[in-house]
């Protein structure tokens, strides 16, 4: 069945002319150039001309690593950019909505606002998991996009497989995966799930396993035609040269990825023996990322005593069924030591 983009993003996005950049002028042109039509500075260093706007060596080797054509494939300015671009190309401001799962990643709401784009709220399960029934029968003809994290941000568990395959399959809609934290999970990656779901949507980022924070890199992996559309709306230049330098570089240390995400998970079991034994712990909730959720007696005093120790840590108390809890992100195992030395004093 012919796919239809047309259905999902918005109609005069369409008729849009994109930019032509500088460096695509002579995209194909194999001989030695000489660049003066950028009006950049001539003088050789490593960022004095403009990056590849289409990152096409970066995508190649995504492509191979991820199992996927390259024209399935997006890269943006961190996956927050691309949050706020799917809602900007698919929603009507005034009109149309996101649908969330709270306790859910924050920033879906914000951009959603800077937007002027609705919010739908469908609260996960008090055991955080998907409320399919009650997400489809929430929705109506203008909510667009669900937004689904997976390990969940601040839960931290992983949803069922099978119930979100069902709210792709039953909503007309698109459904965002947020993959984050997928290298820590037990679960596998739904990136081959785009191939029979043209609705799907996959983020995933190199900030989180792939220890690359502060280079701001995301991937999307969708239907090639809504990759060629966000290709059309997206700013000129959206990933700068060290980004991509250091992005080919990391693709390279795959095998230091995946050992320091054995070590972190090693980690994380340690730490969920050791808070066990805290009495002020009343529950460590099941995790599949690189950070526990945590309920204590009060959240508030607990953080600031741990502030006071020198220990940052997230307190989302203020979101939905998160009352008194902290998130812990998994730290090297000297850090964790302090952790847990400053908890068991704690009174």
């Amino acid at each position: 069945m012919k796919f239809d983009i047309s259905k999902y993003v918005r109609s005069h996005l369409l008729l849009l002319s994109p930019y032509q950049s500088a460096r695509q002028e002579y995209e194909g042109n194999e001989q030695a150039m000489i660049l003066l039509d950028a009006n950049e500075n001539p003088y050789n260093s490593e960022v004095n001309r403009y990056p590849d706007p289409m990152q096409k060596e970066l995508k190649t080797r995504i492509s191979q690593w991820k199992g996927v054509d390259e024209n399935q494939l997006y890269l943006s300015n961190g996956s927050d950019e691309f949050i706020s671009q799917i809602i900007m190309a698919c929603c009507e401001p005034a009109q149309d909505e996101i649908v969330i799962l709270p306790p859910t990643f924050g920033m879906y709401k914000v951009a959603a606002k800077l937007h002027g784009v609705g919010i739908r709220e469908v609260p996960l399960t008090t055991s955080f998991e998907l409320d399919v029934s009650a997400i489809l029968e929430s929705v109506t003809k203008t909510s667009k996009i669900i937004f689904v994290p997976t390990p969940n941000n601040p839960t931290a568990n992983s949803f069922d497989l099978n119930a979100l395959e069902t709210l792709i399959q039953k909503f007309s809609g698109i459904v965002v995966v947020d993959e984050a934290y997928v290298e820590f999970s037990s679960n596998p990656s739904t990136i081959s799930w785009i191939k029979k779901y043209p609705n799907l949507i996959v983020c995933q980022t190199f900030s989180k396993a792939q220890g690359l924070a502060g280079a701001r890199l995301g991937m999307a992996f969708a239907h090639s035609d809504f990759i060629a559309f966000f290709n059309r709306i997206k700013a000129p230049y959206n990933i700068n040269s060290l980004t991509i330098n250091a992005a080919l570089s990391k693709i390279k240390q795959q095998d230091k990825v995946e050992e320091q995400v054995k070590q972190m998970l090693s980690e994380r079991q340690r730490l969920e023996k050791a808070f066990a034994s805290i009495p002020f712990i009343e529950n460590c909730f099941p995790s599949d990322a690189n950070f526990i959720l945590i309920r204590l007696d009060d959240s508030n005093l607990r953080y600031q005593q741990l502030i006071e120790n020198g220990i940052v840590v997230r307190n989302p108390s203020k979101n939905l069924n998160c009352e008194n809890t902290l998130r812990i992100s998994i730290g090297l195992p000297e850090e964790n030591d302090r952790l847990i030395e400053v908890l068991k004093r704690l009174s």
